[in-house]
């Protein structure tokens, strides 16, 4: 398929197959900020619009080593301490390689639990644990449950020893 005939839409699919945000891709192809987002919906509608970024999306080509660049990301995150890049270094190198390692090695589990290890370090106890939540929240749940519990407890304590004092007092 040849270039599109209007250049605004042309633009908007040629940011597009690279970002592919359509809201970044109208602003990109001269579409008013305000508009953006639905001028973005209502040209991903359009099949000569899909057609033409699948058509682009088809002709990207790079120089760049795009899983030997992530590698790279990774370990100067890594290096450096920087554990949310680090993280979505890694992300971004599974994407890329389609979750397999493609250099023949298999991933053991030893492997995986150090490598694991050393981003939950990286990363902190505190979000750490968020994580850990985060995955088993099911695991978590009693404990607020037993806080509120300790918490009535303590309450009731306390209400108690008030009305002890009181009686005290007088």
């Amino acid at each position: 398929m040849p270039k599109l005939d209007k250049e605004q839409h042309e633009a908007f699919c040629q940011h597009y197959a690279i970002s592919h945000n359509a809201t970044k891709a109208a602003k990109s192809a001269g579409y008013a900020e305000g508009s953006a987002y639905n001028q973005g919906y209502v040209l991903l509608k359009r099949p000569d619009i899909q057609d033409r970024i699948a058509e682009l999306e088809g002709e990207v080509v790079t120089n760049i080593d795009v899983i030997d660049e992530l590698e790279k990301q990774y370990e100067h995150a890594k290096i450096n301490g920087h554990g949310q890049t680090a993280l979505k270094a890694l992300e971004l190198l599974a994407r890329a390689r389609g979750n397999k390692i493609d250099d023949g090695t298999d991933l053991d589990l030893e492997s995986l639990e150090d490598n694991i290890v050393g981003i939950l370090r990286m990363l902190g106890k505190d979000t750490s644990v968020q994580f850990i939540i985060k995955a088993f929240p099911e695991d978590f749940e009693y404990v607020e449950e037993e806080e509120e519990e300790q918490l009535e407890v303590v309450e009731q304590v306390m209400e108690e020893d008030r009305a002890i004092l009181e009686q005290l007092d007088d």
